[in-house]
């Protein structure tokens, strides 16, 4: 992955725009995006599964309901690798189904936040981070 701090994996063309608006607005100036599961796996952990180039994100917002491979199964495979992880992954979803709520904090997500997002919210879980990084 390049050198951006966050990597927002989210399909939606209006979620996506709301969310690089909190983003900023948070002082996240430098943001990866990607469109799908597998697009997000590439990007972590290279095409072929190997290491990418450069260091991993800040931390990654990842949407639960993406196409191609869905936000529990990319959570899956980041956890069942030693390099990926201890990521921190906040989840995005627009849901309030407890038990996918519950999933996702199984699988070691820091929070589930809901759609859209809240760059306050953003800025309590990497307070130093989001004023260095603008």
């Amino acid at each position: 992955m390049d050198q951006s701090e966050i990597l927002l994996v989210e399909d939606d063309m209006n979620c996506k725009e709301l969310a690089l608006r909190a983003l900023k607005k948070a002082g996240y100036g430098k943001v990866a995006v990607a469109r799908d599961g597998v697009e997000a796996l590439g990007m972590l952990m290279g095409d072929g599964g190997e290491e990418p180039a450069g260091s991993g994100p800040l931390f990654v917002l990842l949407d639960m309901k993406l196409p191609k491979l869905d936000g529990i199964g990319v959570l899956q495979r980041l956890r069942s690798h030693e390099r990926t992880r201890g990521l921190n992954i906040f989840s995005l979803s627009s849901s309030q189904d407890p038990s996918e709520i519950q999933q996702c904090l199984n699988l070691g997500v820091l929070a589930v936040l809901p759609k859209p997002l809240d760059p306050e919210r953003l800025k309590k879980w990497f307070p130093d981070h989001s004023a260095a990084l603008s």
